[in-house]
């Protein structure tokens, strides 16, 4: 069968950097680092007391008050996304068909806030008072819900449901949905990822795990992808939503096109369940599976948007990753990670990541990795790669590609490219 377009008609962000994708992408392009002392807890027992936290967000100004309080924050996060997404696309949702419409987003970890306060309570009262837990309890922490909170709310009876593979759930997310879209199977799909994890329970079990930074003393600097001072990522939060639309669907109701996304891959390292491969065999052949789906050689590829996390495995075996697949291409590619101002947003970072390569193919800047310095280099990382440090650049973005890996060797990849008739 013949494969149908898929294109991106719709966006919508919660980022540590803004609570919209216009200013999640101004501050990306302008190099601003979202990272800050953690609000949400006192963490001055924890290794580490800083994160990428959401700012200023008010669920009130997306969701009625009282449903507000029945939802975990990740979800509040994900309508609130969501909603933007859908109102950017200006699809019109009183004569869409909606039973062709859909509803598939990405979470690593779901409610853990939720499940963390109703353990707690449970603890200190239980056994003397015996259980008392909220009758939301359940409803606010599964993963699931967020992507069946959207459907019910617009009334989208299309496929629905939620990818969780850590890192890469809402990258698998896209893919899904691009999958469900070229096979005919829906018209469109509200896609994307969500995570709300700063939490004690979260950044408790990072650093049991010495997962993330601990350069307390200089919160916005510490997330250094590809320097040889990284000490870890930054955990952060958010949500990110892009509407993924049959492209004559899109055409027919004259919705304004960002790109078409073309590919996606997806592969496994079995290798550790937290360490990506030191060679970067699954990256390197996620990063082919995708450009085998898009029908695309590596030359067609003008910017990757890196998993590049800040940690000292696996920023290495991403970078052999690259100059395994691209060869000679790879010094002509621009390569960020914009980790670097966001954090990490785990079940999230696909998503918004995603977002990042769509606007640069739009727009023709790559957003920069920042905090790098000159003399802080790694001996086993190539610097002839150009990981457009510190400064956006401005370059024609024929096609960009987004990586991300995740706990358990789960890998996935994105690629989008200019929109033409």
């Amino acid at each position: 069968m013949e494969l149908k377009r898929v294109v991106v008609t719709g966006l919508g962000a919660v980022t540590p950097l803004g609570n919209s994708a216009e200013e999640t992408w101004k501050n990306m392009v302008n190099g601003v680092s979202g990272a800050g002392p953690i609000t949400h807890f006192d963490a001055s027992l924890f290794k580490t007391h800083f994160a990428c936290e959401v700012k200023d967000f008010n669920a009130a100004d997306y969701i009625d008050r009282k449903e507000a309080r029945k939802m975990d924050l990740y979800t509040q996060f994900a309508i609130a996304s969501a909603k933007m997404a859908v109102e950017d696309s200006g699809m019109n949702i009183e004569t869409v068909d909606k039973n062709r419409i859909g509803v598939v987003l990405g979470v690593g970890i779901g409610g853990i806030n939720t499940f963390e306060e109703e353990v707690s309570g449970y603890a200190l009262t239980g056994k003397e008072l015996g259980p008392k837990f909220s009758p939301f309890f359940i409803p606010k922490m599964i993963a699931d819900i967020a992507s069946g909170h959207i459907s019910i709310m617009y009334g989208f009876h299309g496929p629905n449901y939620t990818t969780t593979s850590a890192c890469a759930s809402s990258t698998n997310a896209l893919a899904d949905a691009f999958n469900l879209i070229r096979l005919g199977k829906a018209n469109a799909i509200v896609t994307g990822g969500s995570e709300a994890g700063i939490w004690p329970t979260g950044v408790g079990g990072f650093n049991a795990m010495k997962a993330l930074s601990t350069r307390n003393d200089d919160p916005t600097r510490a997330s250094r992808p590809f320097s040889a001072s990284r000490d870890g990522f930054v955990i952060a939060e958010g949500a990110g939503c892009i509407i993924l639309e049959e492209l004559e669907h899109a055409k027919a109701r004259g919705a304004k096109i960002y790109a078409e996304m073309v590919g996606a891959g997806m592969s496994a390292d079995a290798h550790h369940i937290t360490a990506s491969h030191p060679e970067g065999l699954g990256a390197k052949l996620v990063m082919q599976n995708a450009l085998e789906d898009a029908e695309m050689k590596p030359e067609d590829i003008d910017y990757i948007n890196v998993h590049g996390t800040s940690t000292p495995v696996g920023d290495i075996s991403e970078a052999r990753a690259i100059k395994a697949v691209f060869g000679e291409h790879a010094y002509k590619l621009n390569i960020s990670s914009t980790k670097s101002m966001t954090g990490h947003m785990l079940g999230a970072a696909g998503a918004v990541e995603a977002l990042a390569c769509i606007m640069a193919v739009k727009e023709d800047i790559v957003p920069p990795t920042i905090n790098h310095d000159e003399e802080d280099k790694d001996e086993e990382i190539d610097y002839n790669l150009n990981f457009t440090f510190n400064k956006a650049q401005e370059r024609p973005v024929r096609a960009a590609l987004s990586n991300t890996f995740g706990f358990g060797g789960h890998n996935a990849c994105v690629i989008f490219k200019k929109y033409a008739e």
